[in-house]
């Protein structure tokens, strides 16, 4: 029942989202404390960037088109790669990473909406989850859409994904506070 924890952990971040920032201006979700640091809602949108980009990988299972990687059969690699990157998205872990071009936010202003897309997406990632049961099930390993040398079981995925989300929303939570003081 791995996808219910799943639910309740998105279920967490998106009341914790909701709570700290829908009584924001777009102003203040757009506020970059420096040229290095994200706003808000960069942040937000850098979430729904990176959850989305694993849903044509989705697709083509629900499509029995996907086609995995060699080295997926590998279970030394597949284990590797999983722990890998779910420790680099741990939310307690204090060194800063640089993300993969394609999952970089804008590097403007977002534009306005980004709570309730964020939300919304919440729910369209809940329904993604509850839609892959039987792969997630049968441990299908699928590879990172950021490459195809990185895979891991779906059901990391979206262990990365929650705990990723974690993560970025502690340090949303910090500029929240930086802004407050200001």
């Amino acid at each position: 029942m791995q996808h219910l924890q799943w639910l309740e952990d998105i279920n967490r971040n998106t009341n914790l989202v909701k709570e700290l920032f829908l009584n924001l201006s777009e102003d203040q979700l757009n506020v970059k404390p420096n040229q290095n640091t994200w706003s808000i809602a960069q942040i937000l949108e850098h979430l729904i960037v990176i959850n989305e980009s694993y849903y044509p990988i989705i697709k083509e299972l629900q499509n029995q088109t996907y086609k995995a990687p060699i080295h997926a059969k590998i279970p030394f690699l597949v284990s590797f790669f999983g722990k890998f990157v779910f420790n680099s998205v741990e939310p307690n872990r204090r060194k800063k990473m640089k993300t993969f071009p394609i999952w970089e936010p804008s590097q403007s202003t977002v534009a306005p909406g980004i709570l309730e897309r964020f939300i919304q997406h919440q729910e369209d990632l809940k329904n993604t989850i509850i839609n892959t049961e039987v792969f997630t099930g049968n441990n299908v390993i699928i590879h990172s859409p950021a490459s195809k040398v990185i895979v891991y079981k779906l059901s990391t995925a979206f262990d990365i994904i929650v705990t990723h989300e974690s993560r970025h929303i502690n340090q949303a939570k910090e500029l929240l506070v930086n802004l407050v003081q200001s």
